[in-house]
């Protein structure tokens, strides 16, 4: 079996998160994957305080295991929701959207682990520098906000200008991507699309549908313009919002059109005015399946590929 580092600093079984996803990762899916031996993540998005202190706490009655939560820094709640993580006791938090300086004391002398999504060797550097536990680097392929360079790049570039164990996102979703990351000098992966299609994630049936059916070329990106890249899947409302974000339409009314976008498509499925978040990989995700199996079968998957890997080396 394939364990490494962040297995013993987490205490957790395998070295697979799973995605912060806003509106997805609840306590339930979270509570699932921890489970199954990886590490479940509740995502705090812009939500306020009180319904991520209810989704830690509904996490903790499925689970007695490591459970973290994502905060993304952009949230209009980001202070009470920071406060929060400390009071209940979360094990592991993971950030994105910006950089967590600001409450990285707080949280540390909580207790809790602090693992910040990196998109840079800059920001890699200054999370090392603050005392991180560790860093993710995510690529470009991943969905949601996205940086530039692709995870095939970033990784090792980010294992080189840091002594912290780095986890790899960004095109994820099965045991060869775990090959691959491990092979890049990752110590561990999350995924976050390959769990849209666990039994315990909430979204509706239309986006998790969507999901199987992805192919190749489904998904764009959009949001450039405003400086929030996101990726996302071809629908009728990301091809809209392509063309505005590329006509006169000025910024206000271009931000207002896509809010609520990402909960229309998780709580309505709706293909409309929906945006449904969804990394590049989407297209080898073909089945639904429990979180627990998903966490076992990548890692089953990696470990003879692994092995055949350095069989090759003479």
């Amino acid at each position: 079996m394939i364990k490494s580092e962040i297995c013993e600093i987490l205490g957790i079984r395998y070295p697979v998160f799973q995605g912060g996803m806003a509106w997805i990762a609840d306590g339930k899916l979270a509570a699932a994957v921890s489970n199954g031996g990886g590490l479940g993540i509740i995502a705090a998005g812009n939500a306020p305080g009180e319904y991520v202190r209810e989704q830690i706490k509904i996490a903790k009655s499925l689970t007695d295991k490591p459970v973290g939560v994502n905060i993304m820094l952009l949230s209009p709640f980001v202070a009470e929701v920071a406060q929060v993580v400390a009071e209940e006791g979360v094990q592991v938090v993971t950030t994105g959207a910006g950089n967590p300086s600001k409450y990285m004391e707080l949280w540390k002398n909580a207790g809790i682990k602090v693992i910040p999504v990196v998109a840079s060797v800059a920001m890699a550097k200054l999370m090392t520098r603050l005392g991180a536990t560790a860093v993710i680097a995510e690529g470009t392929e991943s969905g949601g906000h996205v940086g530039e360079l692709t995870t095939i790049v970033l990784v090792p570039q980010i294992c080189d200008a840091t002594t912290l164990p780095v986890i790899a996102a960004g095109g994820i979703a099965d045991g060869r991507g775990v090959a691959a990351a491990f092979i890049l000098g990752a110590c561990g992966v999350q995924m976050g699309t390959r769990f849209l299609a666990a039994e315990e994630c909430n979204i509706h049936p239309v986006y998790k549908d969507k999901i199987i059916k992805a192919g190749d070329l489904c998904t764009m990106v959009t949001g450039k313009r405003l400086g929030h890249p996101v990726r996302s899947l071809r629908t009728p409302f990301s091809r809209e919002y392509m063309k505005a974000e590329y006509s006169s339409m000025p910024d206000d009314e271009l931000e207002a059109l896509a809010t609520g976008a990402l909960r229309r498509a998780v709580i309505d499925g709706d293909n409309e005015k929906g945006c449904f978040l969804a990394g590049q990989i989407a297209a080898i995700v073909n089945k639904v399946q429990p979180a627990a199996e998903i966490v076992k079968e990548v890692m089953d998957e990696a470990e003879p590929i692994l092995l055949r890997a350095s069989s090759w080396v003479k």
